[in-house]
């Protein structure tokens, strides 16, 4: 398990279709790769995450218990296959295309619980939920259905609490400390999802 890429972006408009309320609306979700396995530069991380990344709202990402966005480089081939099967356009999504902080190899939403805590070198984090995809990630993928998809896949990707801060860089690697395992990612994501459908939000 290893820490392949870790990306920051700026608060800007993201353009979409996508919810009956908004043409454009503020975003942080474009993320940009600084540090990877190519240039693997070294990375500060404070209590709230990267330092230099931003969110647009809080009440949603970011804070002390949503500080850093990760998400497993396994399920890109699916979003390739997936976006441009619907699209109609060759997708080629690169690290941080789903807003995440840290792109890791080697561990899934499956094997990843709710307290469980995840060394990188000298920094430690713990797990706190997994993320809930909304309208923004529909404009950002430009496909409607990406939010649904990314639930019932359990494509979901996880949020970190920074317990430790200190510096990173792309290449390192992962150790998992689990916590009381009750609850996985896997598991949140299920339960959402059939919420999702009892309340017709899919339809």
């Amino acid at each position: 398990m290893r820490l392949l890429s870790i990306s920051s972006g700026k608060v800007m408009p993201l353009f979409g279709s996508h919810h009956p309320n908004y043409s454009s609306v503020a975003s942080a979700i474009d993320k940009k790769s600084i540090s990877n396995l190519d240039r693997p530069l070294v990375i500060e991380i404070n209590k709230l995450g990267i330092v230099g990344d931003e969110q647009a709202d809080l009440s949603v990402h970011g804070g002390l218990e949503k500080a850093i966005y990760v998400y497993p480089v396994e399920h890109y081939a699916f979003w390739n296959a997936l976006l441009t099967r619907e699209t109609k356009k060759q997708a080629n999504l690169l690290p941080g295309s789903f807003g995440e902080n840290f792109t890791v190899e080697g561990l899934l939403e499956t094997e990843i619980f709710v307290g469980d805590r995840i060394q990188m070198g000298d920094l430690e984090f713990t797990v706190t939920k997994l993320r809930e995809p909304c309208f923004k990630f529909n404009a950002k993928m430009k496909y409607k259905g990406a939010a649904k998809a990314m639930l019932q896949s359990g494509f979901s990707g996880w949020y970190l609490r920074v317990n430790q801060v200190g510096m990173i860089a792309a290449g390192e690697e992962i150790k998992v400390i689990p916590g009381e395992r009750l609850t996985s990612i896997a598991d949140q994501n299920k339960a959402l999802f059939n919420r999702g459908n009892q309340k017709n939000l899919w339809d």
